[in-house]
């Protein structure tokens, strides 16, 4: 497990978080956290590649956990999850810098699988 890539996903449903861990287990390294809040407590303790977080959220939204991420761990790549109604945001975030790619919802395995390859290759891992 050592040598594969470490993907933190952050989600506020169950559904997804299982789903997510049970795709991609094999291939990644996956920590699964259900908040914003609780992904921050995951990384000042571990180390990861990635994170993959859903946009809408209670308490603190996908940007804005990746707004503090930026500037806490600023090697950490980073994707978000959004609906369509979020990609006005989603794109201002890409372009500030924030954010390396972004998927809509609901993701297949194929497309999710690839935006992480491309931005792991994209950025040298």
């Amino acid at each position: 497990m050592d040598d594969k890539i470490s993907i933190l996903y952050v989600d506020d449903e169950e559904d997804n978080l299982t789903t997510f861990k049970s795709v991609f287990r094999r291939e990644y390294d996956i920590t699964l956290a259900n908040s914003g809040q609780e992904a921050l407590d995951i990384l000042a303790d571990k180390s990861v590649d990635l994170i993959i977080t859903d946009q809408r959220m209670p308490e603190m939204s996908g940007i804005d956990l990746l707004i503090k991420i930026v500037d806490l761990y600023p090697k950490v790549l980073r994707i978000i999850l959004t609906g369509y109604s979020d990609v006005n945001d989603v794109i201002m975030a890409i372009n500030s810098g924030k954010i390396h790619s972004y998927i809509t919802k609901p993701w297949n395995k194929e497309d999710l699988k690839n935006s992480i390859e491309k931005v792991l290759a994209k950025n040298g891992k």
